[in-house]
This record gives structure tokens, sequence and C-alpha cells, in this order.
């Protein structure tokens, strides 16, 4: 059950893969900046397609812990290493988030950045997820 509504202002076309603007009421359960390495801190892939599917398996699992799934998933910030790899790698990061998240598309944004804090990521997310109150 999600409690929250995609925002769409008349006459704009609808965005592709994300979400303008979402509104949303319950209790928030949100992360740091998450990256893709496993449980072990060691990192699953070399590419910024292959970290983004271990980036969306660890956030899953964190909002898990505060009773999140990702129909909850209401605002993500991506921060990239490289936006080049970000368009590259889009047919694999688009199947990872059909498999992951399924048909949620919460509003996001993708920032390129210089560097990130763990030298070998090549991308970092911060997720916000509301769950409805009962």
């Amino acid at each position: 059950m999600t409690a929250h509504r995609t925002l769409l202002p008349p006459g704009w076309p609808r965005p592709r893969g994300y979400s303008n603007g979402i509104a949303a009421k319950g209790r928030f359960v949100l992360t740091g900046g998450v990256v893709g390495w496993d449980e072990n801190e060691r990192f699953v892939s070399d590419t910024l397609a292959g970290q983004f599917r271990q980036v969306l398996a660890n956030t899953l699992a964190i909002i898990a812990e505060g009773g999140a799934g990702p129909e909850h998933v209401v605002r993500m910030t991506w921060y990239v290493t490289s936006v080049a790899d970000y368009r590259d790698g889009l047919a694999e990061i688009g199947a990872a988030w059909r498999e992951l998240m399924g048909k949620n598309f919460p509003a996001m944004a993708v920032v390129e950045v210089s560097a990130l804090v763990e030298p070998q990521a090549k991308i970092e997310i911060e997720t916000t997820a509301v769950v409805p109150e009962l």
C-alpha cells in the first residue's frame, strides 16, 4: 500500500522513468549515501551500471529494516562520477530498475560529481521512502 501520489501539472508531459514531484503522507524511512559494495564492503562491479544494481539492492535491504519496500520510495538523489557512463549504461540501469523497483517512479535527480568518498564508487544514492500510517 502506498500513500503518495505523483504530481504532474496540467499540460505537462509525463516524465519517463521518474516523477517531477510526489506528495506523501506517513512515516519517513531515509538512507544516507549508499554505494555499490556488498555486505563486506567489496565493490561488485567496476562499472556504474553494475554498481547501480548493487546500490538498489542495498537500498532496498536498508529501507526494509524500517518497514518500507520499493513501492514506498518517493525520492532519490543519485550522485554519479560520469554522466557519460550513466547514459552509456541506461539499458542495464533500466533493467535493474524494472527488476528491483517495478513500476514505481519517484522524484529523482542525477548529479555528476568529481569524486565520491569511496574511491572505487561510481554512483551513490540517497533515498527517501514514506510508509503509510495504519
